[in-house]
């Protein structure tokens, strides 16, 4: 099995943490499990410390603040590399992704390079959402579909296992979201990058205890950040297609066949 760190970001997940990581070591008992703990209030952090204490395959990041899941993640990313995991996954500790899916998304980040775990596929679906949230998920998916021409189903999810050799090829360091809109922006720039990316269906299952993290600060930068990216894009194929259309007459000037192989709308 390749070595395996799951990255636990935490803020005030006191209630949550022994359960959820109860449940990851019985799912993957290979796998290790990094808590990244961003100073909780409520002696999150401590726990970790106990349960490292307890567990030789449980560790703890301490950080001086609250920077938002996107630097977490960043954090935890790069300290797996620092310590030689060949796959590296994103979980939540509040029990909405289901650990016992870790075996079969592991299993296939043996042959891709991104394993999203996904709702929004055939054979994912939600539990104990109200429909505000539903229409909020597809829709921000949706929306993200069409402006930046992606074709996956659910870019904004949580729940995925990197291959820490295809993160290598991504410039992590100009990673700027902080928030949820974090997940999407890094699935844009494995898509650019042109990493194998595919999607796994999970059942994801609404907090029961503590509070969520989701905001309408959260909404606003993932719809501000989606829009600035699609206008990019959109912009950049405006100017290739200008510069393909002035070289054109002298293709067709020299060559026959190079013109029945240009595209009339290039």
């Amino acid at each position: 099995m390749a070595r395996t760190l799951v990255i636990v970001p935490t803020y005030n997940e006191l209630e949550n943490l022994e359960w959820i990581v109860g449940r990851v070591r019985a799912a993957v008992p290979a796998a290790h499990l990094l808590v990244v703990d961003d100073s909780s209030p409520d002696g999150t952090g401590e726990l970790a410390d106990a349960l490292a204490v307890a567990d030789p395959a449980v560790h703890v990041l301490h950080r001086a603040g609250k920077e938002g899941l996107g630097r977490a993640y960043l954090a935890g990313f790069a300290w797996g590399q620092a310590h030689g995991y060949d796959l590296l996954v994103e979980m939540d500790a509040d029990g909405s992704h289901h650990p016992e899916a870790l075996p079969g998304m592991i299993a296939l980040a043996e042959r891709h390079d991104l394993v999203l775990g996904s709702r929004w596929v055939p054979g994912g679906r939600v539990e104990n959402w109200p429909l505000h949230r539903t229409v909020l998920s597809r829709g921000g998916n949706l929306y993200a579909r069409l402006a930046l021409g992606i074709d996956v189903r659910d870019a904004t999810g949580g729940f995925r296992v990197y291959r820490s050799t295809a993160l290598a090829r991504l410039d992590l360091e100009q990673v700027e979201s902080h928030g949820y809109c974090f997940q999407l922006d890094l699935v844009w720039r494995a898509l650019q990058a042109g990493l194998d990316v595919v999607e796994a269906p999970i059942t994801f299952t609404e907090r029961v205890r503590g509070e969520s993290k989701m905001g309408g600060a959260i909404v606003r930068e993932s719809l501000v950040k989606v829009t600035g990216w699609g206008l990019t894009r959109r912009l950049r194929a405006a100017r290739e297609r200008v510069v393909h259309r002035r070289a054109l007459p002298s293709v067709r000037a020299h060559s026959h066949v190079l013109r029945r192989t240009v595209p009339l709308d290039a």
